[in-house]
């Protein structure tokens, strides 16, 4: 067995034995139909989001109340309120994830992968019965008052979140990060509103950038469907904790958690690709270990995987800070994937992309049904950070995992500082 990783040049790729072909196909179409059924989502999102932006600027000011139930945004529409399409538009967005697990389930399916289809129909479960489940528990169906935006507002939330999506998808965070200081500071809107936002922004970047690094094979689809099953968990227990912790302590904890997280990454910050890396027995068992192509090594990358317990015990933490906090959880997937795991930076970025949409549709019924969700906030996010996240898919392919870990460790630490500041920020 391989400790370090191998690599091959891309056109020697196909010259395997019949049966690895046969397998490396099926694993192929199961990625281009994940890629296809994300890139679908994503686009019929925008164009229904921008249908109902313009109807809204073209319509006047007859509409302010927008729906967030599913019987109250076809009502709406059927009213002719632009706001129930811009709604729609976000819904479609924010089911696209869960989509994308009942489509994997099938592609499973069709490479005859019974492990696979029994881990990844759990998932499903899980997230199905957070979103109705919770949803019910802690949404409220009272209806709510759309604030006037100026076409000045739109804009620069806009540019804002295509920054924020270009970063997100390039590091595997959502686009939270810059979303929820920009809407709460520059804008004064509340932390409930911008963190609704946020969980917005956090599908698009996954979403929008998924479709790109699975299609292009940078992601690891079988490590994210079995860590997404702590992941969401993780998420379930955070929603309920919520209501009876103080958030103020948790930021300020998990502030620090990250700052101390970042040394280990500061310490390998010239290494491109891990080294002496050997499966562990649930590597193995699950066949995690797999290939990557790699422009900046030339060729196909090999590489194993190991201490999957600790990276399932880390993404359960994952799951629920986001559940706590309402905030993008990326920065700690991607530290279990790159420090515990040992997965290269790039796998650990894009798989960690994949990841995120699961991890925050889990809660995003929450704040969909209690109305956080303003959709003339979260319409000029979603449309800025798909954009974002488009160019970052492109941008990453180009990078060496070296680059990628540059960017993440100072984003790691922005991070953990405004945790910290919030925290503090909370008790006065």
């Amino acid at each position: 067995m391989a400790t370090v990783p191998s690599i091959r040049p891309a056109h020697q790729a196909g010259e395997e034995p019949s049966q690895t072909n046969d397998r490396d196909a099926l694993v192929r179409q199961a990625e281009l139909i994940i890629s296809y059924v994300l890139r679908g989502g994503v686009l019929l999102s925008a164009a229904v989001i921008l249908l109902g932006l313009l109807l809204f600027v073209t319509g006047g000011e007859r509409a302010r109340v927008f729906p967030h139930t599913i019987p109250a945004i076809f009502s709406s529409i059927g009213q002719g309120n632009p706001l129930g399409v811009i709604v729609l538009g976000l819904v479609i967005l924010l089911f696209t994830p869960v989509l994308r697990v009942a489509v994997s389930i099938m592609a499973f399916a069709a490479e005859h992968d019974r492990r696979y289809v029994a881990i990844t129909s759990l998932v499903l479960a899980i997230l199905l019965i957070s979103i109705i489940a919770l949803g019910a528990i802690f949404g409220h169906t009272t209806a709510a008052a759309a604030k006037p935006a100026s076409f000045g507002f739109f804009a620069l939330v806009f540019v804002a979140s295509v920054v924020a999506g270009l970063v997100g998808s390039l590091v595997g965070l959502g686009g939270g990060i810059f979303v929820v200081p920009l809407l709460t500071i520059a804008f004064g809107l509340p932390i409930d509103v911008a963190v609704g936002a946020s969980i917005v922004s956090v599908i698009a970047t996954s979403s929008g950038a998924a479709a790109a690094y699975v299609k292009d094979h940078l992601t690891n689809l079988r490590v994210g469907m079995f860590l997404e099953i702590a992941t969401t968990i993780g998420a379930i227990s955070g929603a309920f904790l919520a209501v009876v912790l103080a958030p103020a302590a948790l930021f300020i904890i998990f502030g620090v958690v990250l700052l101390i997280s970042a040394a280990p990454l500061i310490s390998k910050l010239g290494e491109e690709l891990p080294h002496g890396v050997k499966n562990d027995r649930w590597a193995d068992r699950l066949a995690l270990a797999s290939t990557y192509p790699d422009a900046q090594q030339g060729g196909i990358v090999a590489y194993n995987v190991t201490h999957v317990p600790e990276g399932f015990g880390m993404m359960y933490v994952a799951g629920l800070v986001s559940g706590l906090l309402g905030i993008g959880s990326g920065t700690f997937k991607v530290l279990a994937m790159d420090t515990a795991m040992r997965l290269p930076m790039k796998v650990s970025s894009t798989t960690s992309n994949f990841m995120i949409g699961v991890t925050a549709a889990a809660s995003a019924g929450i704040y969909f049904q209690r109305g956080d969700i303003l959709p003339l906030v979260a319409a000029p996010v979603a449309l800025g950070v798909l954009v974002g996240a488009l160019v970052g898919a492109k941008t990453l392919a180009k990078l060496s995992n070296r680059t990628v870990r540059k960017l993440f460790v100072p984003i790691l630490l922005a991070i953990a500082i405004e945790m910290i500041v919030r925290g503090i920020s909370m008790h006065h």
